[in-house]
């Protein structure tokens, strides 16, 4: 991996530095082979095996393989995951992005500056810009998408804008986000979809399909969809990045079974693979003509609850489904022994924001306790579920139909029938579980827990009201911590706070642990610069990070 390079640092970015908001990243425990250098030099916890890029090439088409399908394509409609993440990438430019060494920076934008209490935030855009239509990304833009899409009773990203009172135009290419308080997590909101600009008058001209229609500023221009088969996209020509983007013709193919899409790579049927499986990843390494960008970050795979619904709503019994699990055999399950260690919490051991405590709190493996806390609440007179008393726990655990998730369901249910508890296990595609989550139309299920986000957006996010609190659960310990996250750019207090958040979470449970999620974007060896890709003043960007890419920056050599 190649050094560092350090940017420039301006006020906003002095005060997120001293606070430690930088990417949670944790080195990966087993290589994918090579020299680690990658295509241009991989970004901390991140492996890659594909060598030295060499010099571009224009031209060709590679056609990538992801996970899931995605709902919609408009930034506050879509809900996007890993897999929309990477087409997100290709038809918009994010107006902040992180660096290689986990620093958020401008992108898109040219500059976001903060007052001194951290309550207005002001953004300029780079100029001579224009959406794929024609039309100019502008202020006035920018403020049309905040206050008809993004803010909109519906979106799904009201939620995370729920501080900010406005979005002021100064002037042709500058806005205020102005926030109803302190908030030093604010540059990492722009990283994800509420900054990802999208032309309001083409969204407008689509009215209910503009989500089938995206037109964004990226270095890709949309030609056509065909849900749940195939997404084209088309060379930007007049794309503001001069020299690129490399392709000519980017296709993205959703391949739910793993096994089909590491075929599809094997065969040449597809160019590029993207999986957060352990196992198929470990198969992908032994595939000739491959080259792997692995990144082991602050994700882990685990159990979720919906703690809105009996007999979830009751701690004895997330405790004892907790304390029924041991996390190496799951770990074992998903083929990551050896590869992904265990997970306590949110933060991985390479993360600032690491606690030991926590990790010592968290419900080990007891079958003698779990069975205790069943017990007690089966034979409970008040029981939340309202049944008669020594009724067996009976509920559906969910998760997509993967051979590996079908394998891990099965241990679970095996954990979770030796206490008593009667577990119906169901098959159900991702892109589904993931709506009933959001809608929290579920009982339990497994899930990815965690993220390389700042720590105020990503536990605010998973534990105050909104659509991305997929347990239900909150808690006025949590509320009063997320406060001092958000109103403080002091790392000692920021880690001080998350502790104690990750001890609430330990003991009450809403989400349980097995192992770091590794991730991958193995791809034939002809594409390339799958990691190398940098900002417009050439700071290193971090990589293919969550088994993700900036397409705009990607070529293929034949």
């Amino acid at each position: 991996m190649r050094g560092l390079r350090r940017p420039s640092r301006g006020p906003w970015t002095r005060a997120l530095a001293a606070a430690g908001l930088v990417g949670v990243l944790l080195g990966t425990a087993a290589c994918g082979g090579g020299d680690g250098d990658g295509n241009g030099g991989a970004a901390p916890g991140a492996q890659s095996d594909g060598g030295e890029a060499g010099d571009p090439v224009d031209g060709g088409s590679i056609t990538v393989g992801l996970e899931a399908e995605t709902n919609s394509w408009l930034p506050g409609e879509g809900t996007f995951n890993q897999p929309g993440l990477n087409v997100a990438y290709a038809i918009y430019d994010p107006l902040m992005q992180r660096a290689e060494d986990g620093e958020v920076r401008p992108y898109l934008a040219e500059s976001l500056e903060s007052n001194e209490d951290l309550t207005e935030w002001t953004l300029t855009l780079r100029p001579d810009v224009q959406f794929h239509d024609g039309t100019p990304l502008n202020a006035q833009a920018l403020k049309t998408v905040f206050d008809t899409y993004l803010k909109a009773p519906t979106s799904r990203v009201a939620a995370t804008l729920s501080e900010v009172n406005s979005l002021d135009v100064v002037d042709d290419l500058t806005v205020v986000y102005k926030l109803a308080e302190t908030n030093a997590a604010f540059p990492d909101i722009l990283t994800g979809a509420s900054g990802w600009p999208f032309s309001p008058d083409a969204a407008a001209a689509a009215g209910p399909d503009a989500g089938a229609n995206p037109v964004g500023t990226g270095p890709f221009v949309f030609e056509s969809w065909q849900r749940d088969s195939r997404l084209v996209l088309k060379k930007n020509a007049d794309y503001w990045q001069p020299g690129l983007p490399h392709l000519d013709e980017l296709v993205f193919r959703p391949i739910p079974d793993e096994d089909t899409r590491l075929a599809s790579l094997q065969s040449g049927d597809i160019d590029v693979m993207q999986s957060l499986r352990q196992g198929t990843i470990l198969r992908a390494r032994e595939l000739d003509g491959v080259s792997n960008y692995e990144w082991l970050g602050s994700n882990s795979g685990g159990t979720t609850v919906n703690t809105s619904r009996a007999p979830f709503d009751d701690v004895r019994v997330r405790q004892a489904l907790a304390h029924a699990l041991d996390q190496e055999a799951l770990i074992e399950v998903l083929g990551g022994a050896g590869v992904t260690p265990p997970s306590t919490q949110f933060f991985s051991e390479d993360s600032p924001y690491y606690s030991e405590k926590v990790a010592e709190a968290y419900p080990e493996y007891d079958l003698a306790k779990a069975q205790e806390l069943y017990n007690d609440y089966i034979d409970d007179p008040d029981r939340s579920d309202g049944l008669p008393v020594g009724t067996p726990l009976s509920f559906t655990f969910q998760c997509p139909p993967d051979p590996s998730l079908n394998e891990l369901s099965q241990i679970i249910q095996a954990f979770w029938s030796a206490l008593g508890a009667q577990v119906e296990l169901e098959q159900t595609e991702q892109a589904a579980w993931i709506q009933q989550m959001l809608s929290r139309d579920y009982e339990t299920g497994c899930t990815r827990v965690g993220g390389d986000n700042d720590p105020y957006i990503l536990l605010s996010q998973a534990f105050q009201e909104g659509p991305l609190n997929m347990t239900a659960f909150q808690s006025p310990e949590i509320d009063e911590q997320l406060d001092i996250l958000k109103a403080t750019a002091d790392l000692d207090e920021r880690k001080k706070a998350i502790e104690a958040i990750g001890l609430v979470l330990n003991e009450n449970v809403p989400n349980t642990f097995a192992g770091g999620t590794l991730t991958v974007m193995a791809a034939r060896d002809a594409v390339k610069n799958m990691d190398g890709w940098v900002f417009p003043d050439d700071i290193q960007g971090n990589g293919a990070a969550n088994a993700s890419a900036m397409w705009g920056h990607v070529w293929v050599t034949d």
